[in-house]
Parts: C-alpha cells; sequence; structure tokens
C-alpha cells in the first residue's frame, strides 16, 4: 500500500480497498522431476552464466536509455495547450515524451508519456531549470504539481521564482499508455466483502478474487505488464529530463516517488542536481515490496491511536467518547453495524476502512472524517454515506482509480519477487492482524495478486549513492504511516552526503506541502541554493488540526 502508498487518498480520488473479479483463474502447475543434483562446478558455471547474463541485460538497458535520452534531446517537447477535459488551465502546457517500452530494445515499440509544465515566475536571471514532481503510487498522475503556481500556494512561491514546475503521468497511468485490470464500473461496485475474514471460506473467497485480479491485468494488460517497473520509469525520467533540455535533474519525490528517486539517483548519479525526498519508502531489497507493506500494518495502527486519541480530546465537538477506549469501541460498533446492514446498501466494512484510511494518511482530512462520523451516531448517517460511497455516475473518476490500483499493482508485482506459498501470507497477516487489525487484512487482499503473477518479477535494484551523486535532501515525520519512519533511516544510510529533516511527533503523509517553517524554509535553501546545512535536524510538529 505505498502509494496509495500508497496513493493521496480524497472523498473524490478513494482508493478501493478490496479486489474486484476480474476472469477466471489459471492454475500454473510446477512439477518436481527425479532430476540429477548437478554438480558444484556446473552450478557454479550456470552462476556465472547467470551473473553474465543479467549484467549483459542491465547494459543493454542502460544503452537504450541513453539512446533515447539522446533522441528525446533533439526531439524536445512540443508544448501546446493542455485539452480542454485534462483540467489544466492556462498557462499550463501539456506535451508528449516518447520512450521505449523496452529499453533493452530502444527501436522497437514506443509509448508516448503525457508531460505538463508551467514556467517560473521569476526573471531570466532567476531561472534554476525544470524541478519534476512525482506524488506516489505507484499509480498517481503528477500533472497537477503545475498548479501549485495557479493557485499561488504561498509554500511554493519562491521556488516557483527559480523553477519551470513540471508534472508527467509515468508508464501505464492516466494519458501514459494506459493499463487496465478489470473494467472500472465493475471495479467500484460496493460493498465488497468484509476484509477481515471469518472462515476459511472466507479466506479461499478473497484468495479466489485475488487471483482473479493478476489474471484480469494480464488478460487486458499483459504486453505491458513486464515492462512495468521502478526501474523503467527512472529511465523514463531520464528522457524526459533531456526532452526538457536539462543537463541534471531536479526532483521531488513523495511517497513512491521517493523510491523512483532513489532508483533514479542509483542509475543515473551523474544526472542528478537537486533531489528531494519527501515520506520515502524504505529502499532495502528486502523490504520491497512484501515486507514493506506488513511495516505499513503496524504503522497504520499506530497513527489511527493518534488519531482517536485527538477525536476523543476533542470530545466536546465530536461527542464520540472521552477517552481513546470509548472512541474505539464506537468505532467497533459502527464497522458491527455496516457489516450487518451497509449504509445505503454500499458502504460496508471494506468501504468504511476505504475512507476512515484517510485519517492515519493525512492531518488534513482529521475534521472531516470525524465530523461525519459524529453526524452518524447522532442519527443522520447521510454525510458518512455520501464520504463513503463509490459513485457510479462518476465514470471518468471511476476509469482513473481502477488504472491508479493497476498500475499499482503491477509496478509492486513486477519490482519484486513475491512470495507464492498462501501459507506465508496467512501466518504473516494473521500473526499482524491480532494486535494491528484496522488495515491487515485489506491490505493483505490488495497486495494478494502478486502471489499468482504470472508475469516477470524482478530482483529489486539495490539502492546505493555512487560517485558524481551530489547532496541530496531526506524530509519524514517520525509517525508516517504510510512509508514508516525506519526507511527514511534507511536511505539515510544509503545515500552518502544525504541530509535529513525529521518532523518531530507528527505523522501526516507527504511534509513539504505542509506548513512548517522550519521544515519549508530548508527546502527552500536546498532547492534554491543547494545548500543541506552541516547536520541533521529535528524540527517540531505541525499545527494540530482544530474541530
Amino acid at each position: 500500500m505505498c502509494g496509495r502508498p500508497h496513493l493521496r487518498r480524497t472523498p473524490g480520488n478513494r482508493r478501493t480497498a478490496v479486489l474486484g473479479s476480474a476472469g477466471a483463474l489459471v492454475a500454473a502447475t510446477l512439477l518436481a522431476g527425479a532430476i540429477a543434483a548437478p554438480s558444484a562446478s556446473a552450478d557454479a558455471q550456470q552462476g556465472a552464466r547467470g551473473d553474465a547474463a543479467a549484467r549483459s541485460g542491465k547494459d543493454r538497458e542502460a544503452r537504450g536509455a541513453a539512446l533515447a535520452a539522446q533522441r528525446a534531446g533533439k526531439a524536445g517537447v512540443d508544448w501546446r495547450d493542455c485539452p480542454a477535459d485534462w483540467g489544466l488551465e492556462k498557462p499550463i502546457q501539456c506535451g508528449w515524451v516518447t520512450v521505449p517500452l523496452d529499453y533493452a530494445k530502444p527501436d522497437g515499440k514506443k509509448i508516448k508519456l503525457a508531460v505538463d509544465r508551467i514556467g517560473n515566475t521569476g526573471g531570466k536571471g532567476e531561472r534554476q531549470g525544470a524541478l519534476v514532481y512525482n506524488p506516489g503510487g505507484p499509480g498517481a498522475s503528477g500533472l497537477r504539481f503545475p498548479r501549485r503556481v495557479v493557485t499561488k500556494s504561498a509554500l511554493w512561491e519562491k521556488t516557483a521564482k527559480a523553477y519551470d514546475f513540471v508534472g508527467f503521468e509515468p508508464r501505464g497511468v492516466g494519458h501514459s499508455a494506459p493499463i487496465s485490470c478489470v473494467d472500472p464500473q465493475e471495479f467500484v461496485k460496493a460493498p465488497k466483502p468484509d476484509p477481515v475474514p471469518g472462515s476459511e471460506a472466507d479466506k479461499r473467497a478473497q484468495r479466489k478474487l485475488a487471483a482473479e485480479y493478476a489474471d484480469g491485468c494480464q488478460e487486458r494488460s499483459g504486453a505491458m505488464l513486464p515492462h512495468m517497473t521502478t526501474p523503467n520509469t527512472a529511465r523514463d525520467l531520464d528522457v524526459i529530463r533531456a526532452a526538457l533540455g536539462e543537463k541534471k535533474l531536479n526532483f521531488l519525490g513523495v511517497s513512491y516517488g521517493t523510491y523512483l528517486g532513489a532508483v533514479y539517483s542509483t542509475l543515473f548519479p551523474t544526472h542528478v542536481r537537486r533531489m528531494v525526498f519527501d515520506s520515502v519508502v524504505n529502499p532495502s531489497t528486502e523490504k520491497i515490496w512484501y515486507e514493506a507493506n506488513l511495516d505499513q500494518d503496524v504503522a497504520f495502527e499506530k497513527r489511527l491511536t493518534d488519531w482517536m486519541t485527538w477525536v476523543a480530546k476533542n470530545d466536546a465537538a465530536f461527542h464520540l467518547g472521552d477517552t481513546l477506549g470509548e472512541v474505539r469501541a464506537q468505532w467497533d460498533t459502527l464497522r458491527a453495524a455496516v457489516k450487518k446492514q451497509p449504509l445505503d446498501g454500499v458502504v460496508g466494512p471494506a468501504e468504511l476502512i476505504a475512507y476512515f484510511q484517510s485519517a492515519p494518511y493525512y492531518d488534513s482530512s482529521w475534521v472531516e472524517i470525524a465530523t461525519n462520523w459524529s453526524k452518524y451516531v447522532a442519527g443522520d448517517p447521510k454525510p458518512l454515506t455520501a464520504a463513503a460511497s463509490p459513485d457510479p455516475s462518476d465514470t471518468a473518476g471511476n476509469i482513473a482509480s481502477e488504472n491508479s490500483n493497476a498500475v499499482y499493482t503491477a509496478v509492486e508485482c513486477a519490482d519484486a519477487k513475491w512470495p507464492r506459498s498462501w501459507q506465508k501470507w496467512d501466518r504473516d497477516n494473521t500473526r499482524i492482524h491480532r494486535d494491528h487489525p484496522f488495515l491487515t487484512w485489506a491490505n493483505a487482499w490488495m497486495n494478494l495478486p502478486c502471489a499468482t503473477w504470472s508475469s516477470k518479477q524482478q530482483q529489486p535494484l539495490d539502492v546505493r549513492s555512487h560517485k558524481g551523486l551530489p547532496k541530496t535532501l531526506i524530509v519524514q515525520s517520525t509517525r508516517d504511516a504510510a512509508t514508516p519512519y525506519p526507511g527514511a533511516v534507511e536511505l539515510h544510510k544509503r545515500l552518502k552526503g544525504s541530509r535529513m529533516i525529521t518532523e518531530k511527533d507528527a505523522g501526516s503523509h507527504g511534509i513539504t506541502n505542509l506548513v512548517n517553517p522550519c521544515l519549508n524554509e530548508r527546502v527552500d535553501t536546498y532547492l534554491l541554493t543547494g545548500r543541506t546545512g552541516g547536520a541533521d535536524v529535528t524540527c517540531g510538529p505541525h499545527a494540530t488540526p482544530k474541530p
């Protein structure tokens, strides 16, 4: 759930927490024959051949990426007014960048990536190039980034004077050769089954749905799936850099965008100028992606407790109980009620979790969710029902939601080898659910398609700093649920010369866009001057929401 993990969730753009049916399961059986064990020397020879093949493949991809970037540099971007239905007002401009589907075959099939920009607001003498943005996911579009200038966001005023703000939709996302795994209207149908299984039969049913979803991805988007990897998106990012006419990349990545940035900095260390990592995915090869999702389950429970404690402190406004225990009891009561009788026939436990999940993600949702919950307890279920319900009439939004989920699944399944053993999934999630029941099983079912994924799964890249990588900046809150704090510490260790700003006793996700002068001023200073300071810094928390 990185992006969702893994993405920013708002009432109008929610992640569906439990997967829908997407066709029949195709079972693959691996037969073990009575074959004599190879000799040690044969093992060594095979291993050497494997290593050489892997190096050869990487070399071909590196050459393909360099060739694609060279071509993009010559072609540039044909900037035009954005299409009316993209929701991007003037003076934002839109264009396309062409990249190979497979970098090992740069003259093979090509795909086009949607990009947009707004020019720097300062004079020519102030301009430092383009600042490229990725908001996370995997599966999120960055096209709204230039709107921070249009809407005159005070936080970004200084940076906007120096940089063109550039957004893009990664491969598979939105307008960039979009992929799909299931009919979007089917995807949003509700109510979904309760994620928390009450029996082995419930688990079998969820396993079947997950396998069918994996099958649907192969049926609808099979040609794209082997190439939906973070390293390929990083190569795309370098082609975009070249198409923009930039010798080096300035990049701001949030959530999954930090992993994209970390992979880029490993593959292209000498192409980096400035890079900000905000709310960091743990880049350890052991964490990508199965273990990272288990870590999230624990962190979400802690942050949910933070929010419920805040609700209790503000009982005068919400009347949901003046102790954490009372608020939790209200949650249990609500969950049981919608399990028995879904609100308006569509909001059951799955939809409720998907909506309430925004509270551990973002402090900005605390007041709204608590208010709607309070009204429900007071006898008015309409606001909560409206907020947590899918909207079948919003076909464009449903297409975007399904696409986002498809990309999330495709990238995480392709980036790493996932456990194939259901016993391991069952054992791990049963154990974690015991003390962290809010999200564990919902997260498990969301990721379970990776256990039966038929397309190729890679080994995660070993993220490290290499010669030529400049100073980078890491910003992280200590109680972040989606990207737990140890991930930022791990990236900090791996990138030599990096500096880290810690927002202590805070847990919102994506903190460069929140008001905290201690943090904001240091991010501005880095982007404008390249200076990171002589030591890591700990800032106090941003302001707590008020009812």
